[in-house]
């Protein structure tokens, strides 16, 4: 059979069924038939009200052997089969109410011998007789019957009741009551009692039933429609047998009440058990023939625990006899939908006794309730709760000068007002007693909290537009235990939020879209908290508040986690916070602070590891050497220094190579009818100026030639530089210089311009790496080796001239120095740095060249600091 409703509906019953298909919802649907087809065996409720229903048949509901409760209220049911419930023992519930029944249906009834409620009023059967069977059903609890055409009640219509003890007995008669035999009531024993009657034409019948219930006692004795249509004006007082009646609590229900019915009422009540009054939509008129002679009040000792005067369609009643004693003793007094505007000062004084005031639902306002003539020092001294929701009240500070003398006052509630306004809400003082502010829909704003009681333990700021709270109030607040700020606009939760002793906070229903643990890390003593139903940010924050709160359990998140839900970012808008996850990279700080490091670190030793591979200090050294001596030589050319010369090839070797460099490579090269000009660092470099910057120019003085002769000259002789390779060439820092500055003036191009000379053998692969051009220079270029064997090395000087071209003209350069003949130098001693920036030597003219003495020459590297 189907248990869901998607199943019932696929089905194509009417009913939908649920509590896994033991209750079927079947009311409203428009049926004129019980749809038994459709009803499972397994039923135990069902529910049939408010449909088009006429009849119940003997196979309506035998299929349903373990039906329990069932409702047919609400339909046009006029006849019931006698053995309809034949196979339906175990019913218990029978609600046959409002439909249109013109006889008991004893005979269906009498069989449920398991019945506890049997619901048959409203219904059209013109008597209210009860068959003898209804005597077997002993556990029957709850009873009402009756109808629009019941005239009157007679002795006979309950005596199969007079053995069964019941809860509830309710008689519904006609609105024109004809009779009432007296003793008609006496048989009944229940706890609730009600009667639907209207006695306008038989007043006596009134006094008649009191008569039968006196002696017995009730929980609830309630009278509905009493006099229905008109004002009772006899002087006979119809509630003199109310007094031998004892009942906790007596309820009339509608009806028309005048000051003289009114009257006879509560004089009888002073002197009965009654505790209990409440008046609940009663139409209350003055009545014509009163008048108030000035003598006191004849309702003083109305002892009450309970008196409720609800929907009072006139004020009036409220001194119904121009007086308000029948307040004196009262001590819950609940006024409420009576629409009274103001309270005058001598109710205050009456109401002696009242622990508990509420009038809720009026009209009160501010000017009318506190009024500056009346002394309230000595009202209400036993005031303790005080409910005036649903008024006109605006004024924080009216209110507190009502209040500031009720000396007992500990809950106020004042719910669903207007208070709030900042310039009605300042000056406040409050009784210290108030524990309990209840202040709910109300349009506060937030420097009106400045205007609360600050010794509440629980305040209630629900839906009061706040859009951002006052922290100097919960400061001041230091007994604040329950906090309910539901319903409000509050857009961000204050971090310096103090609220020492705050168990409970509600904060659903806001604006605020992050929350974390430090929100309320000022509130050591919060274990419970009412947050959902805001626009969560989805984040890592608040997805550690949530982890941390629901896992130590150490704050009770009360509506977690239904109404918590995804506003941001878009993508995530109404998930199910719960089901949002974020990577534990994309929240845990430490781990990505771990990873950063670490990857820093790494980086940083794989720097390390390839600066140490390809000598990059080295490089940076030397770039740096060349943009010194780039500046320098701009400076000294702005200052009219004179060009260098231009050599046929610059000539790079080591300190302890430079023996062969004289007697065997310039001798070769130079000294032939048609010499090679070549640049070498012992002869030519400038005399005073930096080594680098000689370096530098020399390398780069192909450069400067005149204008004239530049561009054909690098079109059919370009410019050479000698590397003679030696072990000593690779381990002079200077050396390493010249290779480095012939390279970048070979970037872009393919080392054409660059001859390498092998003095002794050298195997490529064993070079440092800062050599890694010269490695592939070696690796991809024909380079020369000096041959050690004597017959070889003619061979090795023709090829070099090869290589070099056929020499042209050059310019020659001019040496400025302190003496035609001789200069001053400095020689650098050491082996890493064997190029002199200056040397002492013999200058002279001869054919456009410069002859050295080799003595001194020889003597350079011994000298080792000569100035000018």
């Amino acid at each position: 059979m189907p248990s869901s409703p998607d199943a019932t509906a696929a089905s194509g019953g009417p009913c939908r069924l649920h509590a896994a298909g033991r209750a079927a919802d079947c009311q409203g649907r428009q049926l004129d038939a019980v749809p038994w087809k459709h009803l499972p065996p397994t039923l135990e409720v069902v529910d049939l009200s408010s449909n088009a229903l006429r009849a119940v048949g003997a196979a309506d509901f035998l299929r349903l052997p373990r039906l329990r409760v069932l409702r047919l209220r609400y339909n046009n049911i006029s006849y019931v089969a006698a053995d309809a419930f034949r196979n339906n023992a175990l019913l218990e519930h029978l609600d046959l109410f409002n439909n249109s029944l013109e006889d008991i249906p004893a005979a269906a009834l009498t069989r449920l011998l398991n019945l506890r409620e049997l619901h048959m009023s409203n219904n059209l059967y013109p008597r209210a007789t009860l068959a003898e069977g209804f005597s077997e059903l002993v556990k029957l609890q709850v009873l009402t019957m009756g109808g629009p055409l019941v005239k009157g009640l007679r002795r006979e219509d309950f005596q199969p009741l007079r053995n069964i003890s019941l809860q509830v007995f309710a008689i519904k008669c006609s609105n024109d009551l004809r009779f009432y035999e007296p003793g008609s009531l006496r048989v009944i024993h229940t706890e609730r009692m009600g009667f639907d009657m209207a006695v306008d034409g038989r007043p006596d019948a009134f006094r008649h039933m009191l008569r039968d219930l006196a002696n017995k006692t009730f929980s609830v004795l309630q009278f509905r429609n009493l006099f229905e249509f008109t004002y009772y004006q006899e002087d006979e007082d119809l509630f003199r047998n109310l007094r031998a009646v004892t009942a906790q609590q007596l309820v009339f229900h509608r009806g028309k009440f005048n000051e003289n019915l009114l009257r006879m009422a509560l004089t009888n009540l002073q002197v009965t058990p009654v505790n209990s009054l409440r008046l609940q939509y009663i139409d209350f008129a003055r009545s014509p023939t009163f008048v108030d002679s000035g003598a006191s009040s004849s309702i003083t000792d109305l002892n009450l625990d309970q008196l409720d005067l609800w929907y009072i369609s006139n004020p009036d009643v409220l001194r119904f006899d121009w007086r308000f004693t029948w307040f004196n003793k009262v001590k819950n007094l609940s006024i409420r939908h009576v629409y009274f505007n103001f309270v005058p000062c001598d109710a205050w004084v009456e109401m002696k006794d009242a622990t508990s005031l509420d009038v809720s639902n009026n009209r009160l306002e501010d000017a009318f309730i506190y009024n500056r003539r009346c002394d309230y020092e000595d009202a209400v001294p036993n005031l303790r709760t005080l409910k005036m929701s649903f008024n006109e009240l605006t004024s924080l500070q009216a209110l507190s000068a009502l209040t500031r003398d009720f000396r007992r006052l500990q809950v106020l509630d004042v719910s669903h007002n207007k208070l709030g306004s900042v310039f009605t809400g300042r000056n406040c003082v409050w009784q210290k007693n108030i524990t309990r502010f209840i202040a709910h829909h109300n349009p506060l704003v937030s420097e009106a909290l400045g205007c609360l009681p600050i010794t509440v333990h629980h305040l209630d700021l629900s839906h009061c537009e706040l859009d951002q709270l006052d922290l100097t109030y919960f400061e001041k607040a230091t007994e604040l235990r329950e906090l309910l700020l539901s319903g409000n606009k509050i857009k961000f939760i204050p971090s310096a939020w103090r609220s020492p002793s705050l168990r409970s906070l509600s904060l659903d229903s806001n604006s605020f879209g992050l929350i974390s643990e430090k929100s309320f890390r000022d509130m050591p003593g919060l274990s419970q908290l009412r947050a959902g139903n805001n626009p969560y940010h989805c984040s890592c924050e608040l997805h550690h508040f949530i982890k941390h709160t629901v896992s130590r359990a150490k704050v009770n998140l009360t509506d977690w986690p239904w109404n918590y839900r995804c506003y941001h970012p878009e993508a995530l808008r109404n998930t199910a916070i719960s089901r949002y996850g974020p990577g534990v990279l994309e929240c845990d700080v430490r781990i990505v602070i771990g990873i950063s490091v670490a990857t820093t670190a790494v980086a940083v030793m794989i720097l390390m590891l390839l600066c140490y591979i390809f000598d990059l200090p080295w490089y940076t050294k030397a770039t740096y050497q060349i943009v010194r001596a780039k500046y320098r030589a701009h400076k000294e050319g702005a200052a009219g220094e004179l060009g260098s010369f231009t050599y046929h090839a610059f000539i790079s070797y080591s300190h302890s190579d430079a023996d062969w460099v004289r007697d065997q490579l310039l001798p070769r090269l130079e000294s032939n009818g048609n010499s090679y000009h070549l640049c070498i660092h012992e002869r030519d470099f400038m005399p005073g100026r930096w080594i680098i910057d000689n370096i530098i120019d020399n390398i780069e003085s192909s450069r400067k030639v005149p204008q004239v002769v530049r561009s054909a000259r690098r079109r059919t002789q370009p410019y050479k530089v000698i590397f003679v390779l030696s072990h000593h060439f690779v381990n002079s820092e200077w050396c390493n210089y010249e290779l480095y500055f012939a390279q970048q003036r070979a970037v872009g191009k393919t080392f054409c311009d660059v001859i390498l000379v092998v003095k002794e053998p050298l195997d490529p692969s064993s070079l440092p790496s800062k050599y890694c051009k010269l490695k592939k220079m070696m690796s991809n270029k024909t380079y020369l080796e000096w041959p050690q064997e004597v017959s070889q090395q003619t061979f090795f000087w023709t090829q070099l001239r090869g290589v070099l071209g056929k020499p042209t003209m050059t310019r020659r350069r001019t040496l400025r120095t302190p003496s035609e003949r001789s200069v001053s130098v400095i020689v650098a001693p050491a082996e890493g740095l064997a190029r002199p920036s200056v040397a002492e030597t013999n200058v002279e003219p001869n054919n456009g060249s410069i002859r050295w003495n080799n003595t001194e020459l020889s003597n350079m590297r011994q000298i080792p600091a000569v100035t000018f």
